[in-house]
């Protein structure tokens, strides 16, 4: 069992070295768990493993129950890191921006304890999308909603893991649709472990061309989602991600290609395996 688990774990290993990064080494692959819709947490992170990823994001509604020591036993026992936590907010009542003092206090609260559960699970980030959970809501100008986006980021910081302001096109957001958009809120906040990522996805809603928003954001990009424009694995739709990998590699990218996808009809195995494939043809 042992000398197939080793065999397995090489075999994934030489597969990943196929998409090169900017030093020479491989892009790191890394998949959202939700990938495997329904999947117990121990059989993705054995599957994951045998597709050939090195980690995890996680959706924190996927596994309420676990505790973080138990999510990063499941991930060590397969060999894969905890890339960081995303969806975030999803499917709650929570609101990072809204006027309403006391429901925006306890979503900052929430967010906390996010920082700290994806930390103590081994994480290094959180994604911070939820565009429903961060828009301006209760007659409040965009510019409203930014501000209190901006402070409640910084009172975010400095709990061990580097938080990341997802750029979200209309109409998932009308607050922070743009990478420039992000790059401003980030400034704004001015603290080192507030960055941001790029999403493909989202990324086809921008004026630039997603090579050109690479080489401009380099100093603030920590992490990249990988799929199409409509939600669907790489490989099934027109993203240029020749031209993604390539400008990651000239600005020395060493973080996560992470896979995130809304479409699961091909079921998690084929999805994974068939987006590693892909990208590795660049």
């Amino acid at each position: 069992m042992k000398r197939r688990r080793f065999l397995a774990s090489a075999l994934a290993a030489g597969a990943a070295c196929a998409t090169r990064g900017g030093t020479g080494r491989a892009f790191r692959h890394a998949a959202c768990n939700g990938t495997w819709e329904g999947w117990a947490f121990a059989d993705v992170c054995r599957d994951a493993r045998e597709a050939g990823y090195g980690a995890l994001e996680i959706a924190p509604a996927t596994v309420a129950s676990a505790r973080p020591e138990e999510l990063a036993r499941a991930m060590r026992a397969e060999g894969l890191a905890c890339a960081g936590f995303h969806a975030l907010l999803a499917g709650t009542e929570l609101h990072a921006t809204t006027p309403d003092r006391a429901r925006r206090e306890r979503t900052w609260e929430a967010l906390r304890r996010l920082a700290d559960r994806c930390r103590e699970a081994g994480g290094r980030f959180l994604v911070f999308g939820s565009g429903k959970q961060r828009g301006a809501v209760d007659g409040s100008t965009r510019e409203d909603a930014t501000s209190r986006l901006v402070e409640g980021l910084a009172g975010l910081s400095g709990r061990g893991v580097e938080v990341l302001i997802e750029p979200l096109k209309a109409p998932f957001s009308d607050v922070v649709n743009t990478l420039d958009e992000a790059a401003d809120v980030v400034r704004r906040v001015g603290r080192p472990d507030v960055a941001s990522m790029i999403d493909c996805r989202h990324a086809t809603g921008e004026a630039s061309d997603p090579a050109a928003l690479v080489r401009r954001h380099a100093a603030i990009l920590r992490h990249v989602h990988v799929n199409e424009a409509d939600g669907r694995r790489p490989g099934t739709g027109r993203f240029p991600f020749g031209p993604l990998l390539g400008a990651l590699r000239g600005i020395g990218y060493e973080g996560w290609l992470s896979l995130e996808v809304f479409d699961f009809s091909e079921g998690g195995p084929r999805i994974a395996r068939e987006s590693i494939a892909y990208l590795e043809r660049f």
